[in-house]
């Protein structure tokens, strides 16, 4: 992993980083999500511990994919946009990701599902080289 970039852009504070595509690249990810959210206090940034947590499974969640399905690094970007935290995560494999019927008797492959079930916002778009997912997650816990 590579030393994540943290600074405050228009939109509001973000933090950058790419992620080496080896098997410890999705725990990282999960606390770079967590250490930027608990630093977010500092910039008078309410995060309550849900909103953690359900970062954390989002990024979990798409790092994993990237990861499996996608040769070479990942990158993941965290912004606080206004009233939401945005996920972002690029990925080399161009396919766009679908979400499959929802099927009680199936075991995994419920990632997709998840994701846009907590989320505010969800677009994959295709990228000159690879795919970009981002994710809108609601800072407020009655939202999502």
């Amino acid at each position: 992993m590579r030393e994540a970039k943290t600074t405050a852009s228009d939109q509001g504070p973000e933090t950058s980083v790419a992620l080496d595509g080896d098997g410890t690249c999705i725990a990282r990810a999960r606390h770079l999500a967590a250490d930027f959210l608990t630093r977010q206090a500092g910039h008078a940034v309410a995060v309550s511990a849900r909103v953690r947590e359900v970062v954390q499974l989002v990024v979990s969640e798409l790092v994993t994919n990237a990861y499996k399905y996608a040769p070479g690094p990942v990158i993941m970007v965290l912004r606080i946009t206004g009233e939401a935290v945005e996920v972002q995560v690029w990925d080399s494999h161009p396919g766009l990701p679908e979400a499959r019927t929802a099927d009680a008797n199936r075991v995994g492959q419920h990632g997709l599902e998840i994701v846009k079930a907590l989320a505010v916002g969800f677009e994959a778009r295709q990228m000159t080289a690879g795919k970009c997912i981002t994710v809108r997650i609601a800072l407020t816990d009655g939202q999502g």
